[in-house]
């Protein structure tokens, strides 16, 4: 879900008599917004910063200011920037409403929740503020508020896509597909890709005797979860399907699938026509789906056999083998809540007899693996050496378990039919697991949850997952 900030701000031409500071103040803040709507912000920051030294009460210069500064990643100067513009300019709506993602992302609510009021006091018709009023909401678990904040911002502008894709999250989530796919189509990250493809996008026509593209998304796990339907679309008899994915995927869905050819977005794509092209996460729309119809097929993934041979050896046989990860992505947006803070949390699974731990783990959290937990757990590191997912589904495929946090190897585990425990935050869990619930419908019989009851407390949850790893050793032939 996205809290979108206000526009940047724009500079009119200073009064005849002005004095010639204040032109040059406005012209420099001028020289920023223009640099910022083109993209450039480095020249766009030293144009405020000018401006600012010229007439340090400016207010345009200081919430455009803080709106660059926010994005990027400074937020301590964002807010003094954008607070300090709205005391020399209280009418400011976009510092307002800027001020107002910052404190909701920063998860400082109570704040954040004064300042959405006074932005839609300011603007009560302005969909942005409405939609960020819902945003705040969601994360505060306000659901039945945040989707009536969402249809209000639609109500003001049916067109309004933050509210709209915003709104897709609450209902999917809760299992309301019709409504929720239906919504997702607000999404637009997928449009630089969609500039670059000749054909038309695929919206439910008929694929017989017709030539398809899935072209990528999102991240790992959301093309390992929505490549399930390329099989689902052969049933229509198309003359061929291709894939355009992730670099480390194409070994992973080479042949499979129903796939014809898969092409990595880092090489060269031949060139041809094809009829149609579709993003992965629109298939589910087109194809209708719903809890009860989710192609649910498992496994619809498969190890190499080759690279299975190659990696037997350095896998333990003769104990319960469970592969760990505990970090995902750094750069998604609720990483700092979904992933483990650190490896040792982990130790305690290390108690229990006859367990052998695999590490996983790659990017982020490699580090940690030289620790007192590694020792604990007597964890065999592979991470370092997978190169890429074709890798890891072979290792995964010849284990007993996969525990890890969501991310992309919870959903290979899942899609190769290979058991996987998941730890989910309480706070902005994911769409996709749906709410109050420890199995999924996605993965059925092979996926298990295990859910935060305390926002940012995972001693609970490991809790659970020892007494659950020390009864499915005890009887392995338990479900999932």
């Amino acid at each position: 879900m996205t809290t979108n900030p206000g526009d940047i701000l724009s500079s009119g031409a200073a009064p005849d008599g002005e004095a010639a500071r204040q032109r040059a103040a406005d012209a420099a803040c001028l020289c920023g917004i223009r640099a910022l709507e083109n993209g450039d912000k480095a020249t766009a920051l030293r144009a405020f910063n000018e401006s600012l030294a010229i007439d340090p009460c400016h207010s345009d210069a200081h919430a455009n200011l803080g709106y660059l500064r926010f994005n990027r990643g400074n937020v301590t100067d964002a807010e003094t920037h954008l607070r300090r513009a709205i005391e020399l300019s209280p009418q400011c709506s976009e510092a307002i409403l800027n001020l107002g993602v910052l404190l909701t992302t920063s998860k400082r609510y109570r704040e954040a929740d004064a300042v959405c009021q006074l932005a839609i006091a300011r603007r009560p018709l302005s969909p942005q503020a409405w939609s960020n009023l819902g945003v705040l909401y969601a994360r505060q678990k306000r659901e039945t508020d945040a989707e009536q904040c969402y249809r209000t911002a639609m109500s003001i502008d049916a067109d309004h896509l933050a509210s709209r894709f915003n709104l897709s999250y609450l209902l999917l989530r809760h299992g309301h597909y019709e409504e929720g796919w239906s919504c997702l189509e607000a999404r637009r990250w997928y449009a630089p890709l969609e500039d670059k493809l000749p054909c038309p996008r695929w919206r439910g026509e008929s694929l017989h005797g017709k030539s398809l593209l899935i072209a990528y998304e999102a991240g790992h796990g959301d093309m390992i979860q929505f490549v399930r339907y390329a099989h689902l679309l052969r049933r229509n008899a198309p003359a061929s399907i291709d894939l355009l994915c992730h670099p480390a995927l194409k070994s992973l869905f080479a042949g499979q699938c129903g796939i014809d050819h898969v092409y990595a977005f880092n090489e060269d794509i031949p060139l041809r026509d094809w009829d149609f092209w579709s993003p992965p996460l629109s298939l589910p729309y087109y194809c209708r789906t719903r809890l009860e119809t989710i192609p649910d097929t498992i496994p619809y993934l498969s190890a190499s056999a080759e690279k299975v041979a190659a990696w037997a050896p350095r896998i333990p046989g003769g104990r319960f083998r469970v592969g760990l990860v505990w970090k995902g992505n750094s750069g998604f947006e609720n990483d700092a809540d979904r992933s483990l803070p650190r490896l040792d949390l982990l130790a305690a699974l290390g108690e229990i007899d006859d367990v052998r731990f695999i590490g996983l783990q790659k990017g982020a959290g490699e580090d940690e693996v030289p620790s007192a937990a590694s020792h604990a757990l007597g964890l065999i590191n592979l991470g370092p050496l997978l190169q890429d997912f074709s890798d890891t589904a072979a290792v995964v495929s010849q284990l007993d378990l996969v525990i890890s946090v969501d991310t992309a190897v919870a959903h290979l585990a899942g899609a190769l039919g290979v058991r996987s425990w998941i730890m989910l935050p309480d706070h902005m869990t994911d769409w996709r697991w749906l709410t109050d619930r420890n199995d999924s419908p996605w993965y059925p019989d092979v996926v298990r949850l295990f859910r935060q009851t305390t926002a940012g407390c995972w001693e609970d949850v490991v809790i659970r997952l020892r007494e659950a790893l020390g009864e499915l050793v005890s009887n392995p032939a338990a479900s999932a």
